[in-house]
């Protein structure tokens, strides 16, 4: 991997929440979210990830790593992601700070902005589900070309239930995929789903037995790694095709902002039940 550090000191590669390896047999690179407290997107992942995307052009760009898969998992057992950091959505709404609310949403969907458009470069970009994807979890998950998730992987957008919404794409995505209709029905239900029952609406893309879900990867790349090419063009005329403008997932991120500001306290209590459920759910965090 690359080693010189930028003129920032960022070392390429290196984080303290994201573990990185590189797979030249595969042209893969393989990352995994290792969260230090609950496994969500805490703004200290949000830079990480920020970065990382950063690392991938540059090593694209000086020809160090010839990256044609990426592959984003979690070393968590049991969880891909539980979403927004909701302690810190609790704490902005009571302080009525919109516009920290609004900044934390926009570094989230430019992140998935650029996921979804595969960094403008000719990778394929493929999400493993070793465990449940809720909330911001789950939308992250809809910027992927290809999901892969574990038979036992749950799925939701819980929101609803405290009286706030998905605000960082689901809707967007789930629209383009589903139609506006269901979308809608999907994300007012706040219901689970299974992997199997994503994989019949065609948003899991691929099911693996319980703890197979990294060889299942392996196993898809070797079996496409010949049509790339073909893949990624694909994959282009589809946002050709549907087009999701940076614009409108940041338009969605600040109706989110203000409906959050709309939280009663009662609201915000059931909020942070939901972060205790959800943190004795996901077990210890890892070291």
């Amino acid at each position: 991997m690359p080693s010189p550090s930028r003129p920032d000191g960022h070392h390429p590669f290196a984080y303290g929440e994201l573990e990185v390896e590189f797979d030249p047999a595969l042209d893969t690179l393989w990352t995994f979210m290792r969260a230090r407290d609950r496994p969500s997107f805490n703004p200290s992942l949000l830079t990480e990830f920020g970065l990382w995307q950063q690392d991938i052009v540059e090593a694209l760009r000086s020809e160090e790593m010839p990256i044609r898969y990426l592959v984003l998992g979690s070393r968590h057992p049991g969880v891909f992601s539980l979403g927004g950091d909701l302690d810190l959505f609790a704490a902005k709404i009571r302080s009525g700070d919109r516009s920290a609310l609004v900044d934390y949403g926009r570094a989230c969907v430019r992140i998935l902005h650029r996921n979804m458009m595969s960094l403008d470069r000719p990778i394929i970009t493929i999400g493993l589900v070793q465990g449940d994807a809720l909330g911001g979890g789950f939308e992250a998950l809809l910027s992927f070309n290809v999901v892969i998730a574990e038979r036992g992987a749950r799925f939701g957008l819980p929101e609803t239930a405290f009286g706030l919404f998905p605000g960082m794409g689901a809707h967007c995505f789930l629209s383009r995929r589903l139609g506006a209709a269901r979308a809608e029905q999907m994300i007012l239900s706040g219901r689970i789903y299974s992997a199997e029952e994503l994989y019949d609406l065609g948003i899991v893309h691929g099911l693996a037995e319980a703890g197979q879900g990294r060889a299942a990867v392996e196993d898809y790349i070797r079996l496409n790694r010949r049509r790339h090419s073909g893949h990624c063009a694909i994959y282009e005329a589809s946002r050709s095709v549907s087009p999701l403008p940076l614009a409108e997932l940041e338009a969605v991120v600040d109706l989110w902002a203000d409906a959050a500001l709309r939280l009663s306290e009662t609201d915000l209590k059931l909020m942070q039940r939901l972060v205790r459920a959800q943190s004795r759910l996901s077990g210890p965090a890892i070291a």
